[in-house]
């Protein structure tokens, strides 16, 4: 998992990635011995062992199944699903030829730039079960950043304090970042912002203020919930949270950060981040804006008018949580973030697999059984919502604007279309069975070449 707080990108509250005890899970009447079990491997090695040893017999809701890393067992009958990370998915990597007996499910919580190819309906139409943070995919991780609701009800420095702070030369904005050239252009719009207002930068992107100890500038302090830390970015009045790249229902710590310390985000990100906010006045969307002059206005406005600006902070009040989809969301998920009683994310996605595993074989005996009148379980395929993402756009101006020889049109233009073309080279190498990974980037001529006459 990687780590962004203000260094790199930071990692989430209670993720799964340390080694834990084997889940067990609720029970289940599930009798057969290990050997007779559904195994489910996974394919990504750098998400195990989340539980020690190499295989682990899950005790699921609808049944139970062995979950290895072991790449003995990819070719095994009983290996029913390969289990992907979507940030270490390779097109010119994945395990050919595919095999009919298994499945493929993904799981991918972190930013759509890690792996474009997910991004486009060849690449997440490889599988077939999907943990994403899209709500639309199979098992949904959108609030993974959101430890409950009682995160978002953190106690806000006073006005007072805030106002103190701006006297003593503090900026009212906070821009704390130090991974930069990301698909979302971020840099670019802050930098025009900050030319029309103060805004304080930390961290390597546009940094023009220092942090008052050597401490707060390790960058492991940043990517924590370090409580200097946090005591020291809540003192400001709004923080810049732009997201490293742009997709439905991708909130990171960077959202909800500032909301818990009671400062008001100032976002771009998720298109769809209305859905989830705790009411209708609690963070200021960079979009509606024409322009970084009138956004800058509009915070220039709040910062001198506290009443204006306490209304972006009334959810921090008693009954003051408004959305119910929120806490409908919260209630319903059955993961939990810093729970010990809860399973964790990445243990409640296999146990969603090893059921729908479970249901899948019990459904190929009886049409088996029934000689074809039962009919065969039909594959389930997993949809472009699943994790479907846009074109990267430049954080400021048009595409039009930029020069020939802009890094971020260079980078991330070409990447977002060259992960189309990896998507449909693997999914044409899978229809005609091929055997052999070295045969990819011929596949990938044979797409240039394609484009390049159909142009």
């Amino acid at each position: 998992c990687s780590a962004e707080g203000w260094g790199q990108d930071a990692v989430p509250p209670g993720a799964a990635f340390v080694a834990a005890a084997s889940y067990r899970g609720p029970g289940n009447n599930d009798t057969r011995s290990n050997k007779a079990l559904p195994i489910l491997l996974w394919w990504s090695g750098s998400l195990f062992p989340h539980f020690p040893g190499d295989t682990e017999r899950i005790d699921c809701p609808r049944g139970s199944c062995l979950v290895t890393r072991s790449r003995r067992v990819a070719r095994h009958r009983r290996t029913k699903a390969l289990i992907f990370y979507g940030t270490d998915f390779r097109a010119y990597e994945a395990p050919l030829p595919r095999l009919s007996h298994q499945t493929w499910a993904l799981f991918h919580e972190e930013s759509p730039m890690n792996n474009y190819v997910l991004s486009h309906s060849p690449g997440i139409q490889l599988f077939n079960y999907t943990a994403t943070f899209r709500r639309e995919s199979d098992y949904p991780l959108t609030l993974q950043w959101l430890p409950g609701v009682g995160y978002l009800r953190g106690p806000a420095v006073p006005l007072a304090e805030k106002d103190a702070w701006r006297r003593k030369g503090y900026a009212p904005v906070l821009y704390m970042q130090s991974h930069c050239d990301v698909p979302s252009d971020r840099d670019r719009y802050v930098r025009e912002l900050m030319k029309h207002i103060q805004v304080d930068s930390y961290g390597k992107c546009l940094h023009n203020r220092e942090l008052p100890s050597e401490r707060l500038r390790d960058t492991s302090t940043a990517t924590t919930e370090d409580a200097e830390f946090m005591t020291f970015i809540a003192r400001y009045k709004f923080h810049l949270a732009l997201e490293n790249a742009i997709c439905d229902d991708y909130m990171t710590e960077k959202l909800w950060r500032p909301m818990h310390l009671g400062a008001v985000p100032v976002y771009r990100g998720s298109p769809a981040v209305r859905d989830w906010m705790p009411n209708n006045l609690s963070i200021i969307l960079i979009d509606d804006f024409d322009s970084p002059q009138e956004l800058a206005k509009y915070l220039d406005f709040l910062d001198k008018n506290g009443e204006e600006y306490m209304k972006y902070l009334e959810y921090k009040n008693l009954g003051g949580i408004k959305n119910q989809f929120l806490l409908e969301s919260l209630e319903r998920r059955e993961w939990g973030v810093n729970d010990m009683t809860l399973p964790n994310y990445l243990n409640g996605f296999e146990c969603f697999v090893c059921d729908r595993e479970n249901t899948r074989v019990k459904e190929e005996q009886e049409h088996k059984k029934s000689h074809g009148k039962i009919p065969a379980p039909r594959p389930r395929i997993a949809q472009y919502k699943h994790m479907g993402c846009p074109v990267p756009t430049p954080g400021f101006g048009s595409v039009e604007d930029l020069s020939g020889g802009d890094s971020w049109k260079e980078m991330w233009l070409q990447d977002y279309w060259q992960s189309l073309d990896q998507g449909e080279a693997l999914t044409a190498m899978i229809h005609r069975n091929e055997s052999h990974q070295g045969r990819f980037w011929d596949y990938m001529h044979e797409i240039f070449l394609k484009r390049t006459r159909q142009h």
